[in-house]
């Protein structure tokens, strides 16, 4: 199997401080990522040590958020470095992988 080496890199938001519309534009529009994926948390918590739930009595809806992509390395190197400025330090973390090729 032919596989290429790729980057993945996850960041880490509350839907309070997500921007996600203006993120997914970022990463789609001028940083043209392969591919890109939200995940919403149903609960979890962060530095601060409050839970934030989806549960009905809370309707805060300020739940965590997961973006997720993967492109070469070089190339997530750079769109951390751009988006180093706006999003929180300790939020991005990244790491080698191995993707699948056509052969």
């Amino acid at each position: 199997m032919k596989t290429q080496e790729v980057t993945v890199v996850r960041i880490y938001l509350s839907e309070a401080e997500a921007h996600l519309d203006n993120l997914l534009k970022r990463l789609h529009g001028w940083e043209k990522v392969r591919g890109v994926t939200v995940f919403r948390g149903i609960s979890g918590f962060g530095s601060s040590g409050e839970v934030h739930t989806s549960k009905l009595i809370d309707l805060s809806l300020d739940l965590p958020v997961v973006v997720e992509f993967f492109d070469t390395s070089d190339k997530a190197a750079a769109i951390i470095e751009h988006l180093r400025p706006t999003v929180r330090p300790g939020h991005i973390i990244h790491w080698t992988a191995r993707m699948n090729m056509e052969e």
